[in-house]
C-alpha cells in the first residue's frame, strides 16, 4: 500500500470535499469556504493547492477512472460483436464508479474551457481504446474503424454522463450489433 502523507491526504480530503458539494449545489454557489469546512482544513490550505475555484475543477478530472484496460481478455479474434460488449461490460463497471463526478464535470465544462479540453482528451483516449478492441478484433478490417469507435465512444460518453444507464441496456445491445455488422461487411 503506497504512503500517504498528511499533505495528500488534505488534498484529497479537499478534492472529495468539493465533488460532494459541487454536485449538491454546483460548482457557482460552493464557496471556498464551504469546501474548507467540509474538508476538516483551514481555507488557506484550500488556496495553498488549489490557488482558483476552477483548478478544483481541473483536479477533478483526473479522479475519474483510468480509461486503460488490458485488451487480452476483452478482444475474441473474428467477434467485433463480442469484442465490444466485452469492452462495454468493462467500462460500465468502470466508469459506474464516477457517475455522478462525470455528470458534475460535463456540466460544468460548458463554462470552464479547461475542464472541456481536459474532458475532450479522455474522449479522444476513449476513441483509440474502442479502435483498438475493433482492430484487434478484426484484423485487416477495411471499414472506417476510426469513425465506428467515435460512435461508439459518443454513445457510451452520453450513457455514463447524462442517461444514467441501469445495467441492462437493451439499446446498446442494438447499438453494439448495429457497428459490429457494418464492421463485418
Amino acid at each position: 500500500m503506497p504512503d500517504v502523507t498528511a499533505e495528500d491526504s488534505a488534498r484529497e480530503r479537499i478534492l472529495a470535499a468539493a465533488e460532494e458539494l459541487f454536485a449538491e449545489h454546483g460548482f457557482e454557489a460552493t464557496p471556498i469556504s464551504r469546501i474548507a469546512d467540509r474538508a476538516g482544513v483551514p481555507k488557506g490550505l484550500v488556496h495553498y493547492y488549489f490557488t482558483r475555484k476552477p483548478d478544483l475543477l481541473e483536479a477533478l478530472v483526473d479522479r475519474l477512472p483510468d480509461e486503460r484496460i488490458p485488451l487480452g481478455p476483452i478482444v475474441v479474434a473474428g467477434d467485433v460483436g463480442e469484442s465490444l460488449r466485452r469492452l462495454v461490460a468493462v467500462l460500465d463497471a468502470t466508469l459506474d464508479s464516477s457517475a455522478v463526478l462525470s455528470h458534475l464535470l460535463w456540466r460544468e465544462a460548458d463554462t470552464h474551457p479547461s475542464v472541456l479540453a481536459a474532458l475532450q482528451t479522455r474522449f479522444e483516449r476513449f476513441v483509440a481504446l474502442i479502435g483498438e478492441v475493433m482492430t484487434a478484433a478484426l484484423p485487416g478490417c477495411r471499414a472506417d474503424i476510426d469513425s465506428a469507435a467515435r460512435l461508439l465512444a459518443s454513445a457510451l460518453s452520453y450513457r455514463h454522463s447524462v442517461a444514467r444507464h441501469d445495467g441492462d441496456d437493451p439499446a446498446i445491445d442494438r447499438e453494439l450489433r448495429f457497428l459490429a455488422k457494418g464492421l463485418e461487411l
